[in-house]
C-alpha cells in the first residue's frame, strides 16, 4: 500500500513534534553547477535539527507563486525564513518586508543561490524559481547538505529527473516536490476509494486544465532593467537576449526556460491520475495541439491533448486549453477516473464525487477549503501547509514524504514525453521498464538539453 494512503488523521501536521533522525555527512569538495562548491565540514552541512527546533529555510524565487509559498513557510511555527534569494531586487525587497510582518524578523537578501548554500545555518532550500532552475538548484542544494522543497515540475527535461533520483540516492537528503494535492485529505481519501475498488477496476483517466490567457505579443530586445540580474536569471539555460515580454511569467511559454501548460498545470492532475491508476511508465505517448489562439512569440502549445497508454492497464489523457477557460464537469481543473462499475471525479479543490454507471451521484465529499484553481499565486494556502509539514517531518524524523522524487519524476515524465511527441510530430513508443523512448533518435535528443557552459548539472 502506498504510504501516502495512511489514515487522514496523520495529515494534520501543524503542531507535530517528533524525534529526529540526523545523518551527518563527511566533508568533501563538491563539483556542482556553475563551478566548484566550497568544501563543507560536517558542521557546515547544517545544524542538527531537534524535534522542537525551527527549520531555517532559504527561498529561491520570490515573485508571485514563490512569494506565496515563502509566506506559507514563514507562517509555520517550526520554521524561519532566513534568506530571500532572487535576481529581482524589487521583488526581493517586497518579500523581505512581507516575511518580517509574518515572523517578526527580516530574512537576509542574496541573489546568488550558490552563496546562500554556503551558509551552514540554512537547513533547506525552497525552490520556486523558473522551471529551468528547478533540478539544477535542487542538485546543488543536496550537494551542499541541504534539504529541498521543490515546486513542480521537478525538472525541465527527463534527464534532469534521472539526475534528481541519483542525487537523493547519493546525498540522502529529503526532497519534497510541490505536488501538494498528495497531502490534501479528501484527495487522499478519493485515491484510496479508487484503490479499494469503489468504481471497480479503473481503466481510463481524463485530466484537464482550462484558462483564459491573453496574448504575449512580439517582444522587443531592450536593455536589462537595473533591478534584474538577467545573466543569473538564465543560469543553466543557454543565453538569449533580454526582451520585454519574457519576465516574470511569460517564460513559461518558451522552450529555453519553460515547459508549457502541460508541466505548468498538467503535472498536478496527471500525477493524481497516475497515482490512482497505480502505473509507473507508459508504453506509448502521443500529443496533438499547437499555438492556435494568437499569433505571437508563444512557442509551446496553447491547446494540447496528450494520450498516455499503459498497455492493458489503461489510458490517461490530459487536455490543456490555455486560451479558453470553459469548465469541464464544473471545474477549470479535474481528474475523472472511469471504471468497470462507475466513475470518480476529483474536482479542483479538496473534494470528490462518485457516480454509478447510470450517472447517478452515489457519494459526494464537499470542499472544506476555498479553492481557486485559476489563481496562479496561492490557490490553497491552508491545504498546502499540510504538504509543508510533511516535508518538515521528513527532515526531523525520516518520514517518507508524499511527493518523493521517484514518483514525481514518473509523473513529470508523462507530460514531458507528451511535449516531446508534440515537438517531433509523432507518437512515441516507450519502454515501460524505465520510461525511455524506443527507436527514435530524434525524440531522444529532447530527453536532455544544452546548458550554458559551466552550468551542466553533475551528481
Amino acid at each position: 500500500m502506498d504510504k501516502s494512503l495512511e489514515s487522514t488523521s496523520k495529515l494534520n501536521m501543524e503542531n507535530s513534534r517528533r524525534k529526529f533522525i540526523k545523518k551527518t555527512a563527511q566533508g568533501t569538495a563538491l563539483v556542482g553547477i556553475g563551478g566548484m562548491i566550497p568544501a563543507f565540514s560536517a558542521k557546515s552541512y547544517g545544524r542538527i535539527i531537534g524535534a522542537n527546533e525551527r527549520i531555517n529555510v532559504a527561498c529561491m524565487g520570490v515573485v508571485s507563486r514563490g512569494n506565496a509559498v515563502g509566506q506559507n513557510f514563514a507562517g509555520q511555527d517550526d520554521c524561519e525564513v532566513i534568506y530571500s534569494c532572487d535576481v529581482d531586487s524589487q521583488a526581493s525587497a517586497k518579500f523581505v518586508d512581507k516575511i518580517q510582518e509574518i515572523q517578526g524578523k527580516k530574512p537576509k537578501e542574496q541573489k546568488d543561490v550558490r552563496k546562500v548554500l554556503e551558509d551552514p545555518d540554512v537547513d533547506a532550500l525552497v525552490v520556486t524559481s523558473p522551471d529551468h532552475w528547478h533540478a539544477p538548484a535542487a542538485i546543488m542544494a543536496c550537494q551542499a547538505g541541504k534539504h529541498v522543497y521543490l515546486e513542480k515540475p521537478c525538472s525541465h527535461n527527463p534527464r534532469e529527473g534521472e539526475l534528481l533520483m541519483d542525487t537523493v540516492k547519493k546525498y540522502k537528503k529529503v526532497i519534497q516536490v510541490g505536488n501538494q494535492r498528495r497531502s490534501w485529505p479528501n484527495v487522499v481519501e478519493a485515491i484510496k476509494e479508487v484503490h479499494n475498488g469503489v468504481i471497480g477496476k479503473p481503466y481510463m483517466v481524463k485530466t484537464w486544465y482550462a484558462n483564459n490567457r491573453g496574448p504575449i505579443g512580439h517582444g522587443k530586445k531592450t536593455a536589462v532593467p537595473d533591478w534584474l540580474d538577467f545573466d543569473l536569471w538564465q543560469g543553466p539555460a543557454p543565453r538569449e537576449d533580454y526582451r520585454d515580454n519574457l519576465i516574470h511569467y511569460n517564460w513559461h511559454w518558451f522552450w529555453n526556460w519553460g515547459t508549457g501548460e502541460a508541466l505548468n498545470n498538467g503535472t498536478h492532475m496527471v500525477d493524481l491520475a497516475r497515482w490512482g491508476l497505480q502505473v509507473d511508465y507508459p508504453t506509448k505517448v502521443s500529443s496533438a495541439g499547437g499555438r492556435y489562439r494568437y499569433q505571437d512569440d508563444w512557442e509551446t502549445p496553447d491547446t494540447q491533448v496528450i494520450n498516455m497508454e499503459f498497455g492493458d492497464k489503461g489510458l490517461i489523457t490530459w487536455e490543456g486549453r490555455s486560451c479558453n477557460g470553459k469548465h469541464i464537469e464544473g471545474g477549470a481543473v479535474g481528474v475523472l477516473f472511469y471504471g468497470e462499475d462507475g466513475t470518480l471525479l476529483i474536482e479542483g479543490g479538496n473534494s470528490y464525487k462518485i457516480f454509478d454507471l447510470k450517472n447517478e451521484t452515489v457519494k459526494e465529499v464537499k470542499n472544506d477549503f476555498a479553492i481557486d484553481p485559476q489563481n496562479k499565486v496561492s490557490p490553497a494556502q491552508a491545504l498546502d501547509a499540510i504538504h509543508i509539514q510533511n516535508f518538515f517531518d521528513g527532515i526531523k524524523d525520516g518520514t517518507t514524504v508524499r511527493s518523493e522524487v521517484v514518483g514525481a519524476h514518473q509523473s513529470t515524465l508523462l507530460v514531458q514525453l507528451g511535449n516531446i511527441s508534440q515537438r517531433v510530430g509523432r507518437s512515441l513508443d516507450i519502454d515501460p521498464g524505465n520510461g525511455k523512448i524506443k527507436n527514435d533518435p530524434r525524440a531522444m535528443e529532447l530527453w536532455s538539453r544544452e546548458y550554458a557552459p559551466g552550468w551542466e548539472p553533475k551528481v
